[in-house]
């Protein structure tokens, strides 16, 4: 009797662990999929490319409108002279208001949403990071163009541009040749009449972008010289 009462109490407890797995499944199967967000006062975005909707949804910034003012453009070599590598935070090219000044009250005037600049004869480049007010801490006055000492730093060139260069066929979106991290807003670069014209997008009011372009990520293997296990198996056959 206790043997009986045993194996009925061991298909019970299977029956009753079926039941519960199959309803933790069947649960987990009703679970929709999400994506990755950032909580932000405004609101949730995709976290790499959260400033472009930052930008549209809190500006008045018609970027599709805007006319190119073909006698201030910027280009492609203005924007890499003003870095000390690809990549690089920006050097300020020009006198600062307050020397000892963070951003929020001085750098923010201009580079919030761009513009004009008499005094400068120039459009001044919008942030891609506008809620970062401690300018000072990454972008420092260029008072030089040469360095103290020699030394043998070799300046890393620049992603190549047109067609090509980052597709991955002919008339397919080009990749996204950088780093995502504080560039957020691709609109601040790609777009207005600051925007280096070599790289303006055509198409500002697709605020999707990362819909159809990608960051690029393939690294490219060494080419190894077959001769060298060639010379290997030949030494290998000789022993």
């Amino acid at each position: 009797m206790k043997k009986r009462f045993g194996i009925i109490s061991f298909f019970v407890v299977i029956f009753v662990a079926f039941i519960v797995v199959w309803n933790y499944s069947y649960q987990k199967g009703l679970e929709e999929a999400y994506t990755p967000i950032i909580e932000t006062p405004t609101g949730n975005f995709i976290p790499s490319e959260r400033g472009v909707f930052l930008r549209f949804e809190n500006s008045n910034l018609d970027y599709s409108n805007m006319p190119v003012d073909e006698n201030h453009q910027r280009s492609l070599d203005d924007y890499y002279d003003n870095r000390a590598f690809p990549g690089a935070p920006p050097s300020i090219p020009h006198p600062v208001k307050k020397e000892r000044s963070l951003g929020g009250n001085t750098c923010i005037q201009c580079h919030q949403n761009g513009g004009f600049v008499e005094k400068f004869n120039a459009y001044a480049p919008v942030t891609p990071h506008p809620e970062m007010v401690n300018c000072r801490q990454c972008h420092v006055t260029k008072n030089t163009s040469t360095t103290f000492k020699e030394f043998s730093f070799v300046k890393a060139k620049p992603p190549k541009i047109g067609e090509g260069a980052n597709n991955a066929m002919h008339g397919s979106p080009p990749m996204i040749p950088h780093q995502l991290q504080m560039r957020e807003n691709c609109i601040a670069c790609h777009a207005g009449p600051s925007a280096p014209k070599e790289i303006r997008v055509s198409h500002p009011e697709r605020v999707n972008c990362r819909q159809c372009h990608l960051p690029q990520t393939n690294k490219t293997t060494p080419q190894v010289d077959a001769s060298i296990f060639l010379r290997q198996f030949d030494q290998l056959n000789e022993k």
